[in-house]
């Protein structure tokens, strides 16, 4: 069965999250510029890249090498375009299927997982992060502090609706213990309010030594 994220343009996605009654873009921009420097790393793989706005934040001088993963093929065709002439020594872009591909998987110092985990859930992201075998990890998450739907109610809702397919309700405590399985220990835990009665969860991870 073909993932329903292949299907979905950047323009719907990007359009969606910048909305102000979303507002989710900016966060995770100010959030992923913490993510990529708030650790001892030269290489990154980034899990879900989308469009790739965030790698304005990389720093030249410290990463040797950027990973950015994705299964729209289309999404990394524009993040090569976007990115590609000013980081073409450091970025490699990669199609992978993070439900079933994990031996495409790179190693990577840290790995970044941004609003990624409801869609694959926990097994396959556990798998992933296994393979990549990285020092830190630093993942977001969405919770809901209402019952309202995990989608923000917006213009572009139409293009998201097949999404139901691959998505899993993810919840903190069980993810912090999963990770524990696989010797990864709790570093950080940040909250940030959303529209909507949504937040963003950021959880850091290190492996155990």
């Amino acid at each position: 069965m073909k993932n329903p994220w292949e299907d979905i343009k950047l323009d719907d996605y990007e359009n969606h999250m910048n909305l102000d009654s979303v507002s989710q873009l900016p966060v995770l921009n100010t959030i992923i510029n913490s993510q990529l420097n708030d650790y001892d790393t030269n290489s990154v793989c980034i899990f879900w890249i989308a469009g790739g706005n965030w790698l304005e934040h990389i720093d030249t001088n410290k990463y040797q090498k950027v990973y950015a993963i994705d299964i729209n093929n289309k999404f990394l065709e524009i993040v090569q375009k976007r990115f590609g002439n000013l980081m073409w020594w450091i970025l490699e872009c990669k199609k992978i299927d993070l439900t079933k591909e994990f031996d495409k998987l790179p190693n990577a110092d840290l790995v970044i997982a941004n609003l990624l985990i409801e869609y694959i859930g926990y097994e396959s992201f556990l798998k992933a992060i296994q393979k990549a075998n990285p020092a830190y990890i630093s993942c977001v998450i969405q919770v809901n502090t209402n019952e309202n739907s995990w989608l923000s109610d917006s213009p572009y809702t139409e293009a998201f609706e097949n999404l139901d397919e691959v998505y899993h309700k993810i919840d903190k405590e069980n993810l912090i213990n999963k990770m524990k399985d696989i010797d990864y220990n709790l570093l950080k835990e940040e909250w940030f309010d959303l529209p909507n009665g949504k937040r963003f969860i950021r959880l850091d991870f290190e492996k155990r030594k």
